[in-house]
């Protein structure tokens, strides 16, 4: 795996990550979560497509492993689009 795509890199484009939590409720928790994170800056939840996406913007390198663990913890994955090819 290469630096990009073990980290979330600081700019415009973010990462989109699919997620199995459907619910708005805990959704919100997961964003809510993520937001204390060190270097998040922004999250945005698109619920018009299956699965679910999450977007996340950074201010800093932030690593992708570090929002996998935080997802897990709500009892749901999170898995960076991108990395395996359709």
């Amino acid at each position: 795996m290469s630096y990009l795509t073990k980290n979330i890199i600081p700019g415009d484009f973010g990462k989109v990550f699919s997620t199995n939590a459907k619910n708005k409720k805990d959704l919100l928790k997961i964003k809510k979560a993520l937001l204390k994170l060190p270097g998040i800056k922004d999250i945005h939840i698109n619920l018009k497509v299956f699965p679910v996406e999450i977007t996340i913007h950074t201010e800093s390198v932030v690593s992708v492993e570090t929002v996998e663990n935080e997802v897990k913890r709500f009892g749901f994955h999170a898995s960076p689009k991108g990395v395996f090819q359709v």
